[in-house]
């Protein structure tokens, strides 16, 4: 059977003007690689809510699991939280349980519980609540879409979280063989290697080192003989 699959959604205009750089993606697909499940696609929007909605249906649609990071702070920008109810039609508040997490830890740091704050604890209808041991403010699950917070250290936490509770496949493994050659030379043998093993994924990643190009081959797939099969062949073909 192949591996469940996943998408993730980066929401934030300061991604894409290059203000910030997106750390989630990369450890998002090394935690989700672990367990076995594929992340099979990233999308970057605006703050801009018919986008969001749309890219939100149409990926939870398409793929086992969502993971959103992005837009779930006190500012007003922060709409991710009332697009994730629009694109699943439910109303959504300020919710109880949500309120009291937010309250406790501000109170505890002697600071006020304002309305901004509060916009932290507004939860869609039917979400449960993913814990935030980091600043506290939680992020929800609805459906198969996991919302999390962009700020690294918090996206970290809450998919510590999250990932226990998903159905993963077999592991994927890795062998890389560095071939001392450019692409141009390898590319007829490795396409070769390739069509004999469909069920691998193998990928080529050249590089220029002191003047002399090369390239990192990648054998990658969940049948360890299968990989160390592929592998062999490669040496063979492009000894050291």
């Amino acid at each position: 059977m192949p591996n469940p699959t996943a998408a993730m959604l980066v929401i934030g205009d300061e991604i894409l003007s290059g203000r910030t750089r997106d750390a989630n993606m990369h450890h998002l697909a090394q935690e989700l690689t672990k367990v076995g499940i594929d992340l099979c696609e990233v999308r970057i929007v605006s703050d801009h809510r018919e986008a969001i909605v749309a890219a939100l249906n149409a990926l939870r649609a398409a793929y086992h699991t969502v993971v959103t990071s992005g837009g779930i702070g006190p500012t007003h920008d922060d709409i991710t939280a009332d697009c994730v109810a629009a694109a699943f039609g439910v109303p959504i508040d300020v919710r109880a349980d949500a309120a009291a997490l937010l309250q406790a830890h501000y109170d505890s740091r002697g600071m006020d519980f304002n309305d901004a704050r509060k916009r932290m604890a507004r939860i869609p209808d039917g979400a449960t609540l993913i814990e935030n041991p980091v600043s506290i403010a939680p992020g929800f699950t609805i459906g198969n879409v996991h919302v999390m917070a962009g700020v690294p250290s918090v996206f970290q936490a809450m998919v510590a979280t999250v990932i226990p509770t998903l159905t993963g496949g077999a592991p994927i493994l890795s062998q890389t063989l560095r071939v001392d050659r450019g692409e141009g030379d390898i590319a007829g043998p490795l396409g070769q290697i390739a069509t004999d093993f469909p069920d691998l994924s193998i990928g080529s990643y050249p590089f220029q080192q002191n003047g002399a190009y090369g390239s990192n081959i990648v054998v990658r797939g969940s049948d360890g003989a299968r990989v160390d099969h592929a592998m062999a062949r490669l040496v063979e073909i492009f000894p050291a």
